[in-house]
Parts: structure tokens; C-alpha cells; sequence
């Protein structure tokens, strides 16, 4: 989690190694409890929204909390406004996270940098989409607050798992449009697509349009029995007909 905080805003990264910056000077050694790392990536993801008392020992430990949870809570605030600063941490009943534009938060940026993505696919805007998609890639791989456990994490996690699926379909259809010499980039993006939801025919037929692109109608015909076999043995059902069209055009 690395947090800026200057006289151009602050930043926020809750996914891969933790460490916190603000004003220019590393605030990892006040971040010592896993406990303080949670509450303050509940907050910040949950903002500007305050947070009533209870709902955040919930946050912190499940069904499972301690005798003493509310006191531990009101010790991990002291601890989070001593660190941060009480202009940032704001409320006592309830608590909010306020922090100064421009916020970039890494979990918010992948969300509307894989949304542009979109939009520039459908537009067929391949340079913008390029970008937008490695963008969204770029934090989605990274395992949100990572050693951390609690249910409302999962459900982030989730979202951001298929942030990086619909990343990699616009990563692929990107390097498709470009031109011939992103073809080993389309296949890896779609391979890995198909690796992670084999169930998910996009993947697959992107890799079938990439291979098929790159001169390989075999491996792509290939392609396409592997999906129907998987979706026949998982499901009982045969590809859609976007897969079908496709795989009837590389028949003719």
C-alpha cells in the first residue's frame, strides 16, 4: 500500500507489497499491525461513506471477534490518525476516510482504466485502448492486501479477478486490431485467459482469431475442440454462436 501524499493529492496502493509514503517519508513501521493495514484499506475503499463502529470490528474480525474488540478498534484509530494525521481520518461514532484530491487509488484506477478500455474496443481506438487495458492489468494481477483474510476482501478480490478477465479480452482484441506484429502478444493475453477461466469462450476464441491470424489454423481448429470437450464434460453444453461462426469460417 503506498500512499504520496504532496501537494498534488495523495496515492493508494492496497495490492501487492505494503508501504506507505506520506510527505515524502515512509510510514511502513506505523503500519506494523495487519490490523491497522485492514482498517485502513476498508476505509479507503468504502469511502467517503462513514463507517459505523460496529461495522468496522465486523471488517477487522468476522464472527470471530475479541472480548475486547471495541477497545482494540478505538486503539488501531488512535494509531491510524497519529500516523496519517486526524485532517484524514475524520468521526467518532462513525469513521471516514477523507483524503485529498487528486486521490489515485490503485483498486479505483484499474476499474475506470479497464472501463476506457472498453469504450476505446468498441470504438475500435486501438492506441487508447492499449494503454487503458495495461493500465487495468497492471494492478489486477497484484493480490489485493495480500496475507489478509476477511469476507469483505474476497468480494474485492472477485471483482478485481474479473477486472483483469475483461482486462486480457481488451488486451487481446487490441493486439489483434493493431497490426500483425502484436500476434505473440494477442496469443499470450488470450492463453492466459483461457488458463484462468476455461469456461469463459471469449478466451478462446480470441486465441482461435489469434492463431488463425498468425498462420496456424490448425492449432486454432485444435483450439476449438478442446473448448467444446471442456464445455460438453462441465456443462453439457456446445459453444455459442459467435465460437461456432468463427470456427465454420475457418472450415471454409
Amino acid at each position: 500500500m503506498d500512499i504520496v501524499h504532496d501537494g498534488a493529492g495523495v496515492r493508494v496502493q492496497l495490492c501487492g507489497t505494503f508501504a506507505v509514503e506520506l510527505a515524502g517519508r515512509s510510514h511502513a513501521d506505523d503500519f506494523a499491525s495487519r490490523q491497522a493495514r485492514l482498517l485502513f484499506a476498508f476505509l479507503v475503499l468504502n469511502r467517503p461513506q462513514p463507517m459505523p463502529r460496529d461495522v468496522l470490528v465486523d471488517a477487522l474480525w468476522g464472527d470471530a471477534p475479541p472480548a475486547a474488540a471495541a477497545n482494540a478498534l478505538t486503539v488501531l484509530i488512535s494509531r491510524l490518525r497519529t500516523a496519517l494525521g486526524a485532517d484524514l481520518i475524520r468521526g467518532r461514532a462513525e469513521l471516514a476516510i477523507v483524503l485529498p484530491e487528486p486521490a489515485h487509488v490503485d483498486v479505483d484506477r484499474a476499474v475506470a482504466a479497464l472501463h476506457r478500455a472498453e469504450s476505446a474496443v468498441a470504438a475500435r481506438r486501438w492506441d487508447r485502448a492499449w494503454y487503458a487495458s495495461l493500465a487495468a492489468l497492471f494492478v489486477s494481477r497484484r493480490t489485493l492486501m495480500p496475507g489478509a483474510d476477511a469476507e469483505w476482501l474476497e468480494g474485492w478480490r472477485r471483482r478485481l479477478a474479473d477486472v483483469r478477465l475483461r482486462a486480457l479480452e481488451c488486451y487481446a482484441q487490441t493486439c489483434l486490431g493493431i497490426d500483425h506484429s502484436e500476434l505473440p502478444a494477442a496469443q499470450r493475453s488470450a492463453r492466459e485467459l483461457v488458463e484462468l477461466a476455461p469456461l469463459r469462450e471469449t478466451g478462446h476464441l480470441l486465441l482461435m482469431r489469434a492463431l488463425a491470424a498468425g498462420g496456424n489454423e490448425a492449432e486454432a481448429l485444435a483450439c476449438y475442440g478442446r473448448l467444446r470437450l471442456i464445455l460438453a464434460e462441465e456443462l453439457g453444453t456446445e459453444p455459442g454462436p459467435a465460437v461456432q461462426r468463427y470456427y465454420q469460417q475457418l472450415l471454409h
